[in-house]
């Protein structure tokens, strides 16, 4: 061979060698490029240069910052992920007599529970998918499958709890195990096409609503839902808010938080477990510390859109026109990258002047925030100390936001925890998420850009607004 030839195999070799290094890298920023190419460059990025970060909370707090899907070409990407009914989804409603409806409707199903109800219904669901993922909880007995280090996917375990918790916040009713795995299904498919990590697939949706219907008309809940919906779009209201978009928020958020104790040991390590952190007095409140620095770090939402409907003045500079499309960048505004170079530090929350002012989790108060901000912290903890108590979590996993790998975890059982195994299955993991993050990415390229072309191709959000004006009809529900 030449020294040419030797030349090009020994750069080929270590082209491939370092391919988890930058080949997902440069797939992401590839797939921005096409996104916007595809989907037009539309928006005002906030912070940015027109709307920097000082005002960021005024500007997303401003009354004229209502306009929510109408005017947007944005809007037809997310409702071809969110449908079936999108034009009922209680985040894509615009302002008026129908979005008021559907919102009080939500405030009563979640007002239902006290906090001690909360915490015993996230306690038993916990636990019941907890001992289908390891066997029932018997310390000491040698023979349990809780015994053993078992591998899975935090925001795969996670997604059970959730679809049982909510189908019975909002049917007063334990959930049967098909209607879960309807939920799961219907959950996983959306969050999964969210993520460009595989394509959509209708018919577990359409079976979702099918149930739903179905159990509308022969068994509705306790509380009556939003008058102005007809029957088809009650059940897509149910299915959008809380067998959808609660199921995904809460699956995702806890999958950061204990992906975020597995990588943290030494964090982990300090949270109470049965009262004692088995070293001083218990830090009660660490927990909750934890949760708001995982926030901070990987926030749920990523960009929040709003039109506006009037103008809204700046502080210093021109107003900002009617029509805008508002891009709200929560990871941006909160410094998550900024944050990263810190470290993981919940003991940050201490102190008023280490704690973080860019802090909005669950959106700002005047701008239709989440509907479980009253809530989610302590239905969070409450999920996590039932997995702590049987469970130390360890993972080599990598940690962003996105966390399109569903975040890989070994559980093992706090009764017998041998390192060395545990050592060698991290090392594994470790090797193995990285090489799995390039032909993900390379997937999420073909089918993101697939599914952005398809969703202006359908125009969902368009037609929509132009039937209601007089224009074309929209695509039939079946094609969506």
């Amino acid at each position: 061979m030449t020294a040419a030839g030797w030349l090009a195999a020994v750069v080929a070799v270590a082209l491939v060698a370092t391919l988890p290094s930058w080949l997902p890298r440069a797939v992401v920023a590839l797939r921005v490029r096409i996104f916007a190419l595809v989907n037009g460059e539309e928006g005002v990025p906030a912070p940015g240069r027109e709307v920097p970060a000082r005002e960021f909370k005024r500007v997303y707090g401003h009354p004229a910052a209502n306009g929510r899907s109408r005017g947007a070409a944005l809007s037809d990407l997310f409702w071809y992920w969110l449908s079936p009914g999108p034009q009922v989804h209680q985040e894509h409603l615009e302002a008026g007599p129908r979005y008021d409806d559907v919102a009080r409707t939500t405030r009563q199903i979640l007002a239902g529970l006290s906090r001690e109800e909360w915490t015993e219904l996230v306690t038993r669901c916990t636990r019941r998918v907890l001992d289908e993922t390891a066997g029932p909880h018997r310390p000491g007995d040698a023979t349990s499958r809780t015994e053993r280090t078992h591998a899975v996917r935090l925001r795969d375990l996670m997604m059970p709890v959730w679809a049982e918790v909510y189908y019975e916040v909002v049917f007063r009713a334990p959930c049967p195990r098909h209607a879960r795995d309807l939920i799961v299904g219907n959950a996983d498919d959306v969050v999964t096409a969210l993520k460009c990590t595989g394509l959509r697939h209708m018919d577990r949706r359409d079976r979702l609503t099918a149930y739903l219907r179905d159990r509308l008309a022969h068994d509705p809940p306790p509380v009556p839902l939003p008058a102005l919906l007809t029957d088809e779009e009650r059940a897509w209201y149910l299915q959008g808010t809380f067998f959808n978009t609660a199921v995904v928020q809460m699956s995702e958020g806890m999958a950061h938080l204990l992906l975020a104790l597995a990588t943290h040991p030494e964090v982990q390590d300090r949270v109470p477990v049965n009262g004692t952190d088995g070293v001083g007095p218990a830090d009660t409140d660490l927990l909750d510390r934890v949760i708001s620095e995982t926030m901070q770090h990987f926030p749920l939402f990523g960009v929040a859109h709003r039109i506006t409907t009037g103008e809204i003045p700046r502080e210093d500079g021109p107003a900002l026109p009617t029509g805008s499309v508002l891009l709200f960048n929560y990871p941006e505004y909160q410094g998550s990258r900024a944050l990263a170079a810190d470290g993981f530090d919940p003991d940050r929350w201490l102190s008023d002047a280490t704690r973080p002012t860019a802090h909005i989790p669950f959106g700002v108060t005047a701008n239709r925030p989440c509907p479980a901000r009253g809530f989610a912290v302590l239905t969070m903890r409450v999920a996590a100390e039932e997995v702590l108590r049987r469970f130390v979590l360890r993972s080599s996993a990598e940690h962003t936001r996105s966390l399109p790998s569903r975040g890989p975890c070994l559980l093992v059982p706090r009764t017998d925890a041998p390192a060395p195994a545990v050592r060698v299955r991290l090392a594994a993991m470790r090797q193995g998420d990285r090489w799995a993050a390039v032909p993900r990415s390379l997937a999420q390229l073909v089918l993101g850009s697939y599914m952005v072309w398809d969703a202006r191709r359908q125009g969902l959000c368009r037609d929509y607004f132009a039937e209601a004006s007089g224009g074309p009809a929209p695509a039939a529900p079946g094609r969506r």
